[in-house]
């Protein structure tokens, strides 16, 4: 079943670009990353699957219902943005049950749980935290009523590296009891600990969709080199190269295709040394950004 679908959606500004043709499927129990810098689309498309925009055309569903006619369907999602604005006068108990309130169920020991594993001050104020402590009152916001679809937008801003690991632990914990996730984040190393797939977006478009462990299979390898002079660039334009670093006697570059014919080419190298290794995701992020351009 297809918890999230896009079809073709598009949302613009005006002339300002926003999203344009986004096609996606993210299937029940996946956690799935959606990468890109900032400003490729990434919060727009979410804020278009939360209801809190309407798209130009094309459509969004989830559960198979459409997000912009059936409000109702934000009862079974969880949403952790990018920055938490709350009112401060507020305690953080008192929001936290304020926000269970629209779930029409008692969420009290659920939240003192999350608060718990989170080291959050239910007692203190809003105003009285610090924006690491309004994340975390964030995160156990969208995670009180145990939602079946939980969308994170940059979620690890402002949280210690401590915290984030028992962030990535929450979350890994919901989704073994069932929960869909849709991770949205420009830092590669957490979608690459996280998820099963990925879609890259740049400039408002996917330019790709891949398994993680496609991404991370024998197709791509990082070649580096060491030789006794300087090395020709004009030797290394080869089918299958990208993310070519040229210094002097030595060179680095992503490499997809066959390893006979690169090894056939460089042998007119005087090489003193070489490293074939995988490339992590970002390396490989880089090569699709370098390759679209």
């Amino acid at each position: 079943m297809s918890v999230i679908e896009l079809r073709n959606l598009t949302k613009r500004y005006g002339k300002a670009r926003g999203i344009s043709d986004v096609n996606l499927q993210v299937e029940e129990g996946e956690i799935f990353g959606f990468i890109g810098p900032n400003g490729a689309g990434k919060s727009t498309t979410i804020r278009t699957l939360l209801g809190l925009i309407s798209p130009t055309s094309g459509s969004a569903t989830l559960f198979g219902k459409s997000c912009t006619t059936h409000p109702e369907i934000r009862k079974e999602l969880g949403y952790l943005p990018s920055e938490v604005f709350y009112y401060d006068g507020m305690r953080v108990m008192d929001l936290l049950q304020y926000s269970a309130s629209f779930y029409k169920k008692d969420c009290t020991k659920r939240i003192q749980e999350l608060a718990e594993r989170m080291d959050l001050d239910l007692k203190k104020k809003i105003d009285d935290l610090s924006f690491g402590n309004k994340k975390k009152v964030g995160i156990v916001q969208g995670l009180l009523h145990e939602p079946k679809l939980i969308l994170l937008d940059e979620p690890t801003s402002g949280l210690d590296p401590l915290m984030q690991q028992t962030f990535f632990e929450l979350i890994a914990e919901e989704n073994r009891k069932g929960a869909t996730v849709f991770f949205s984040s420009h830092i590669l190393s957490e979608v690459q600990k996280m998820c099963s797939r990925v879609a890259f977006i740049k400039e408002g478009r996917i330019i790709k969709q891949e398994k993680m462990s496609d991404l991370q299979d024998n197709n791509y390898k990082k070649v580096s080199l060491e030789a006794k002079s300087a090395i020709d660039p004009a030797a290394l334009d080869l089918d299958g190269v990208s993310n070519l670093e040229l210094k002097g006697t030595s060179a680095s570059f992503i490499f997809k295709g066959s390893l006979n014919a690169m090894l056939q080419r460089i042998t007119a190298f005087q090489l003193t040394n070489i490293s074939i290794v995988e490339p992590d995701l970002e390396e490989i992020f880089l090569h699709y950004y370098v390759k679209e351009d």
